[in-house]
């Protein structure tokens, strides 16, 4: 890496943390770390959660399915940054009521899903306002249109939503009102240890620019083993799978409540959900080895998710107006994507992190956990902590471009 950018002596390009990447894994460790004290930089080379941040299903959740996989703690810790989320941010996350049909046929039994719903509940704190229900017969015709063909039972319980795009927009915003620089565009093209930790050069629209840190934090999620590979020595990675999801939108509103609904064939989880003046309907899981620049919907996971549609709303005459992709990192495993682990990881080198995977719910749990382990190997911040992301207030969101 070339010594004669003449920005480099600038004291302005040196920083405590650099991070690379502006989803909401990022966002909230620039957050976390500005608010303990450091001095931070986070660099994102297109806009704020314009990836995968952007393309999931909105959902602030415990994730409920989850409990089927024995995944106590991740649920345990997704129902608390729930409660944190509704209590920080209002103006961006609200709690709805999902519904979820039991037919004949249904893999999902009657008595699996009331001792599920009640360990949710029990993991959530035992709010009396996330209690769950069964939706009495009488109430079914008013359920939006839902097939009652072959109706059971059909549970309610509550969950959230947010507009994930604006929900990062505003943990950036926070990050940058306690006096951390950010910066998107801006590419890193190279990387490359010193004694003291980082040296990063990056391209942004104004040119070439070299910045120094004392810790490096690689937050590009699906882009992550790419960026590992653009620095000196390579720190290391892990083997993953990227697995797309897709969600198409829909021009007219179903309804103003949340389904939860089951593929007949495989007992994948698939939610209708309101979206603005429109229906979000989502998601699969569809393994991808390309350009994670190229994702895109393809022609069967439409197929699959209006079927899905069909099948539950069969008098639903909505048009799809809108359609994305976006992709999770999960740990590389010959089971299938339904039942791997959610779960964060990391790989740790000296001065260095990586992000692998993870939840929108728990965006906070996990910049807690990534400030750790730098205030590990850097000591406490120099400047004071300026704030605490657990009582933190979120601005709203400003409006996306």
């Amino acid at each position: 890496m070339a010594d004669n950018n003449p920005s480099e002596p600038h004291p302005g390009n040196h920083f405590d943390v650099v991070v690379i990447g502006g989803g909401i894994m990022g966002a909230g460790v620039v957050q976390a770390a500005q608010a303990a004290g450091y001095n931070c930089l986070v660099l994102e080379k297109n806009s704020w959660g314009s990836g995968t941040s952007s393309k999931s299903s909105k959902l602030i959740h415990g994730g409920l399915r989850y409990l089927q996989s024995w995944e106590f703690s991740l649920v345990r810790e997704s129902l608390r940054e729930r409660t944190r989320l509704l209590s920080l941010a209002p103006q961006l996350v609200y709690g709805n009521w999902f519904y979820i049909p039991l037919y004949e046929g249904s893999r999902l039994r009657s008595w699996q899903l009331r001792a599920g719903l009640t360990l949710y509940w029990l993991l959530s704190g035992c709010h009396t306002d996330a209690r769950f229900n069964v939706v009495p017969p009488a109430e079914w015709p008013e359920l939006a249109g839902l097939k009652t063909t072959g109706l059971k039972k059909v549970y309610r319980y509550r969950d959230a939503q947010t507009d994930d795009a604006k929900l990062t927009s505003a943990v950036i915003q926070s990050a940058e009102s306690l006096g951390a620089e950010v910066g998107s565009p801006a590419e890193v093209i190279a990387a490359e240890s010193t004694p003291e930790g980082y040296r990063v050069l990056m391209k942004t629209a104004s040119g070439e620019r070299i910045v120094h840190c004392r810790f490096l934090v690689n937050a590009a999620g699906p882009w992550a083993n790419q960026m590992a590979r653009r620095i000196t020595p390579e720190p290391g990675h892990l083997d993953v799978d990227l697995v797309q999801g897709t969600h198409l939108l829909l021009d007219r509103k179903i309804s103003d409540r949340c389904f939860y609904l089951e593929f007949p064939s495989d007992g994948r989880a698939v939610f209708v959900l309101p979206w603005y003046n429109t229906t979000l309907l989502g998601t699969t899981e569809t393994g991808f080895d390309g350009d994670p620049d190229q994702v895109l919907p393809t022609a069967a996971e439409r197929d699959y998710l209006l079927g899905i549609l069909k099948h539950y709303f069969p008098d639903y005459d909505g048009q799809v107006c809108d359609e994305m992709a976006g992709l999770r990192v999960l740990p590389k495993a010959t089971k299938g994507f339904h039942h791997r682990s959610r779960e964060v990881e990391f790989v740790e080198n000296s001065h260095y992190l990586a992000i692998y995977g993870g939840k929108l719910t728990g965006y906070r749990a996990t910049a807690e956990k990534v400030l750790e382990r730098i205030e590990k190997q850097l000591g406490p911040a120099s400047a004071g902590r300026r704030g605490d992301t657990r009582q933190l207030p979120l601005p709203p969101a400003e409006k996306q471009s």
